[in-house]
C-alpha cells in the first residue's frame, strides 16, 4: 500500500497553485498594460529639479497612464533630456506614502511603489496587499510586469526584526491571503 502524501507539503502546494491562479494576469483577465501611453499627473505641488533631471511631486498625487492609476502622497520622477529643453523622457517613477496602484478589477497597496517604465515593471515594498473582487493576498513585497500582467508577491521584508546594530536577528514572512469560493447548489 503506498504511503499518504504528506499532508502539510500538499496544502503548501495547492496554496501556491491557488495564489498564481489568483493573480496571475492571464487568470484574471488582465490585458497588457499601454506602457507607451501618454502620462497624466495631478499634485498639489512640483519641484523642477532638471541639474538632477528628477522632478518631486507632492500632495496627493495622482499619477494615470492608460487605464492604471497611481496614488501616493510624494512621487520622485526620473527623467532623462532637459525640462528646459522641452525633451524630458521619463524612465521611473519613485513613490511613497499610501501607494496605490489601480488597474480594472485590481488594486494594490503598500507604503512604497517604484514603477521603473523603461522594464515595465512596478515594484511595491512594505504592507502589500492586493485585492481583486473579494479575493486578497498580503505580503511584504508585489512585482507586477505589465507586459504579461502577471503579478507576485513574497514575504520579503515581513516580519525582519532588527537588533540595534543593525544587523538582522529574525527574517522572513509570509504570503497570507483569503480566496472566495463561489456558492453551489
Amino acid at each position: 500500500m503506498p504511503a499518504a502524501p504528506n499532508r502539510p507539503l500538499l496544502i503548501a502546494a495547492t496554496a501556491a497553485l491557488a495564489t498564481t491562479i489568483a493573480i496571475g494576469g492571464a487568470a484574471l483577465g488582465q490585458s497588457r498594460h499601454d506602457s507607451n501611453a501618454p502620462i497624466d499627473f495631478d499634485a498639489q505641488s512640483i519641484e523642477l529639479q532638471d541639474r538632477a533631471n528628477r522632478a518631486i511631486l507632492s500632495g496627493g498625487v495622482t499619477i494615470k497612464q492608460a487605464n492604471m492609476t497611481l496614488t501616493a502622497s510624494r512621487v520622485t520622477v526620473s527623467y532623462t533630456g532637459q525640462v528646459i529643453d522641452g525633451s524630458p523622457s521619463v524612465s521611473r517613477f519613485d513613490a511613497s506614502g499610501g501607494v496605490t496602484v489601480s488597474r480594472p478589477d485590481q488594486t494594490a497597496r503598500a507604503q512604497y511603489g517604484v514603477y521603473d517604465i523603461n522594464r515595465r515593471v512596478i515594484t511595491m515594498l512594505g504592507a502589500v496587499t492586493l485585492t481583486q473582487g473579494s479575493n486578497t493576498v498580503s505580503g511584504g513585497r508585489l512585482t507586477l510586469d505589465l507586459d504579461t500582467g502577471r503579478a507576485s508577491i513574497d514575504g520579503s521584508g515581513v516580519g525582519t526584526t532588527r537588533a540595534p546594530d543593525g544587523s538582522v536577528v529574525k527574517s522572513g514572512g509570509r504570503v497570507t491571503g483569503r480566496f472566495t469560493v463561489p456558492e453551489r447548489d
